[in-house]
């Protein structure tokens, strides 16, 4: 896929639709709080994707309008308080700290 504006708008587009459908998922279902709502290890990778493709898109053409390069460091600073959340990278599991082996479960 080509780095382009547009698509970088597209997948920002998605990220925001998708945090307003969990925004009323979770009022829907009673009040529950986002930090709660089992899709919230969704958004967080969708989110991590937004701002790496958006980094990728500045590095690669240093004329990118302002308002896009300020876009692009918002999701990031939106991403650095969720980062926890992001899957993590796979490794085989012989590879695995214990650490990282009980984050990956959920222990």
């Amino acid at each position: 896929m080509a780095l382009t504006v547009q698509n970088f708008i597209k997948f920002a587009n998605y990220y925001n639709q998708t945090a307003m459908l969990m925004s009323a998922i979770c009022v829907q279902k009673g009040g529950i709080a986002m930090e709660n709502y089992v899709g919230r290890f969704y958004a967080a990778d969708v989110l991590e994707f937004v701002v790496e493709y958006g980094r990728r898109l500045i590095k690669s053409n240093p004329n990118i309008s302002p308002e896009i390069v300020s876009l692009v460091e918002r999701f990031g600073a939106q991403f650095d308080q969720v980062r926890d959340l992001a899957t993590p990278t796979q490794k085989p599991i012989h590879e695995m700290t214990l650490a990282e082996f009980e984050k990956l479960m959920n222990i």
